[in-house]
């Protein structure tokens, strides 16, 4: 949302522990988010472990926890998941 970058870095600066622990055993690694400050729109990129678990993320009550604590400062799905493009990818240098 307009005008909450600080607001959204600080919450991200001060990450819960057990959130950190939560996404790491899902086998998420390698986690950043980007702001677009023209756009407003964050870009997030993730490496993730052959067999992760994320798709098991949205039921833990840590994950709805934290969706809670970001709601007021970014736009969320009606699940209060936040809202996800996928994106097409156009280029790999490998």
């Amino acid at each position: 949302m307009p005008g909450q970058a600080a607001e959204y870095r600080r919450r991200h600066d001060a990450i819960w522990p057990e959130l950190v622990a939560l996404l790491k055993s899902a086998g998420i690694s390698d986690y950043s988010i980007h702001l677009d400050a023209e756009t407003n729109a964050l870009f997030a990129v993730l490496w993730r472990e052959d067999g992760h678990a994320m798709e098991r993320l949205p039921e833990s009550p840590l994950m709805r926890r934290w969706w809670s604590y970001m709601a007021d400062i970014m736009d969320t799905a009606p699940d209060g998941a936040p809202i996800a493009v996928p994106l097409e990818a156009m280029f790999l240098l490998p």
